[in-house]
């Protein structure tokens, strides 16, 4: 049940289609073994008041918080933490040569015994992953 959580400030939603990064990160989470694809969950919150380095308005931010339940070791997270920050850096190469964003990502884990969930994603899943 790995959760990426996004927030970004709003002013980079002119230069940064959010719709499209969510959905690379998806696609690159599901190639990795230690995200269950049927547990993905990505989504990006737009923050609207920002204030951030010397001030300036045009600056702006996109982070990502991955959250997935304990059990993973420290080389899987790192290996996982990595991929998909270079798939961010990647889809946001264009964007970052004309715009000023700070990028940052955070994976960590979940305590299984204080997080309770329950869905029917698996049963409605085309290939019943």
């Amino acid at each position: 049940m790995p959760h990426f959580h996004i927030e970004y400030s709003a002013n980079v939603e002119e230069a940064v289609d959010m719709g499209a990064l969510c959905e690379a990160i998806r696609a690159e989470a599901a190639s990795i073994d230690a995200f269950p694809m049927p547990g993905i969950r990505v989504r990006a919150t737009r923050v609207d008041h920002v204030a951030m380095a010397d001030g300036n308005p045009k600056h702006g931010f996109i982070d990502l918080s991955i959250r997935l339940r304990a059990g993973r070791t420290d080389a899987v997270k790192k290996d996982a933490i990595t991929r998909i920050f270079a798939v961010m850096k990647e889809f946001l190469a264009p964007a970052m040569e004309v715009r000023s964003i700070a990028l940052s990502a955070e994976i960590r884990d979940i305590d299984a015994d204080r997080s309770l969930k329950f869905g029917t994603v698996r049963n409605h899943l085309e290939d019943k992953a």
